[in-house]
C-alpha cells in the first residue's frame, strides 16, 4: 500500500510508554526529520487523526478506551482515514481475531511481542520516502538523560503499591475484604491520583472538582472505581521487576503515607479541609514514585542502571517527572498548588492547607533528637500562628507507613 509525502507524522498509539517511546526512536532513525506523534489510549489517537491525518498509524491492539480494532473501525468510517495506512500490534493472533480485523484492511498485522528487525523492514517500506534517507539502525548510543526527557511527557504514571497489588489479585479471586481493599486504596499515591483525574475528567461540568479519593470515588461509583484500579494493576510495570527499584517504591510509598497522615492531624488541629491535606501529602513525592517506573522501563529497553543513575536522576528529574504528570491528568490546580507549597512556599497569598503542607516536610525532616521548637522561626508556623504547645504534640515520630 503506498503513501502520500504529502501527509507530515507518523502516529504512535501505544498502551506501554517504553514501547512507545522505541517505536517513535525507530520511526526517525528510519526516517530522520520525520514529525512522530505518540499517544497512550484509543480516543487520543481517534481525536488526533480527525485533526490531522497522519501518514501512518501504528496501533497497539489491546489499547485503553477504544482497543485497535475498535479504533482501525472508526477510522475507516470516516472518509479522510478510510485509506489511512496502521501497523496493528496485538497479543491476539489465533485466527478469528486475524480473521475480524482483515476487513478493516491494516497494512501489517503484527503479534506480540513484535520481532525488532521485521518491524523495521515493514515501516521502511510503509514510510514515505521523502521523509528521510534508507534504512538507519536504531540509535544504540541513546542516553538515560536523553531517553528519561522523552518519557517525562509520555509516562503512565507510578507503579502499584505492593500491598495494593495483592489484595486486587485476591479481589479477582473472590478473596478480598472490601474495607482492607478500601484502606490500601487511600495509602497509593497512583491509585488516588488516576482515580481523582479520571472522577474530574468524567464530569467537566461539574462546578467544584474532586480533591480527594473519597469525592473520586463517589462520582465515579464503588464498581467503576475497583474496574478503573484493576486496570492499572494489568498495565506493564504496574509493579518493578528490579529489586532495588522496587524497594525504592515501598520507601516512597510509606514516605508519602507518613507525611498524609502527618498533614491530615495538623488540618485537623487547626480546622481546616483534612482530606485535601491528606492527598497533597500522599501525592508529594509522585515524581519520585513515576521516575522510577520510567527507570524501569529504561532497563526494560536494554539500557544499563547503577545506583549512582538512579540516585542522580531522581536528585535532578523528578521534580519535573512530578509537574508534567499533574499537568497531564489535569489534576486540579487547587490541590497541585497545595502540593508545590510541600517543596516551598512561593509569594503571594497562600491558603493555610499549603502552609500545613510545608510545615509536615519540616517537621519529618527534623532529626529524631530535635526539638519541634527549632521551627518557630519558620515562614508557615509563623502565618498558621502555630501555638507551641500543639506544635511540640506534633506526632512526627508515631506516624507509621
Amino acid at each position: 500500500m503506498s503513501i502520500s509525502a504529502q501527509v507530515s507524522f507518523v502516529l504512535v498509539a501505544y498502551n506501554e510508554p517504553w514501547r512507545a517511546d522505541q517505536l517513535c526512536q525507530l520511526v526517525r532513525a528510519l526516517r530522520p526529520g520525520t514529525r512522530v506523534v505518540p499517544v497512550g489510549d484509543g480516543h487520543a489517537a481517534l481525536a488526533t487523526c480527525k485533526r490531522q491525518v497522519p501518514s501512518l498509524l501504528i496501533i497497539d491492539g489491546e489499547l485503553d478506551g477504544l482497543d485497535g480494532r475498535q479504533l482501525l473501525r472508526e477510522l475507516r468510517r470516516h472518509g479522510p482515514t478510510q485509506r489511512l495506512p496502521c501497523v496493528l500490534i496485538s497479543a491476539r493472533t489465533d485466527t478469528a481475531s486475524v480473521r475480524t480485523v482483515l476487513p478493516l484492511a491494516p497494512a501489517a498485522y503484527l503479534g506480540k511481542p513484535y520481532d525488532l528487525d521485521d518491524l523495521r523492514l515493514r515501516l521502511d517500506r510503509l514510510l514515505p520516502r521523502s521523509a528521510g534517507g534508507g534504512v538507519v539502525a536504531v540509535a544504540e548510543s541513546d542516553s538515560l538523560d536523553h531517553f528519561l526527557e522523552r518519557m517525562r511527557q509520555h509516562n503512565r504514571g507510578a507503579p502499584l503499591q505492593q500491598p495494593l497489588l495483592q489484595a486486587l489479585q485476591r479481589l479477582q479471586g473472590g478473596d478480598q475484604d472490601p474495607g482492607e481493599l478500601a484502606e490500601l486504596l487511600a495509602r497509593d499515591p497512583q491509585a488516588t491520583a488516576r482515580l481523582i483525574s479520571l472522577a474530574n475528567a468524567s464530569d467537566a461540568q461539574q462546578t467544584a472538582p474532586c480533591l480527594s479519593l473519597a469525592q473520586a470515588q463517589q462520582r465515579l461509583g464503588t464498581l467503576r472505581s475497583q474496574q478503573l484500579v484493576t486496570e492499572l494493576a494489568l498495565q506493564h510495570n504496574a509493579w518493578l521487576a528490579e529489586p532495588r527499584l522496587a524497594e525504592l517504591t515501598a520507601q516512597l510509598g510509606a514516605q508519602a503515607l507518613r507525611t498524609a497522615r502527618l498533614a491530615s492531624w495538623l488540618a485537623h488541629q487547626l480546622r481546616l479541609d483534612e482530606a485535601l491535606c491528606y492527598t497533597a501529602g500522599l501525592l508529594q513525592n509522585l515524581g519520585e514514585l513515576t521516575l522510577l517506573r520510567s527507570l524501569q522501563e529504561w532497563l526494560d529497553s536494554g539500557g544499563e542502571l547503577d545506583e549512582a543513575a538512579v540516585q542522580r536522576s531522581l536528585r535532578e528529574r523528578a521534580a519535573g517527572f512530578g509537574s508534567a504528570l499533574r499537568a497531564h491528568w489535569r489534576l486540579p490546580l487547587e490541590l497541585r498548588q497545595v502540593i508545590s507549597a510541600y517543596y516551598a512556599l512561593g509569594a503571594g497569598v497562600l491558603r493555610r492547607e499549603a502552609l500545613v503542607l510545608n510545615l509536615a516536610r519540616l517537621l519529618l525532616e527534623l532529626p529524631a533528637e530535635a526539638d519541634a521548637s527549632r521551627l518557630a522561626d519558620e515562614r508557615s508556623v509563623r502565618l498558621l500562628r502555630l501555638d507551641p504547645v500543639l506544635l511540640a504534640r506534633a506526632p512526627r515520630h508515631a506516624i507509621q507507613g
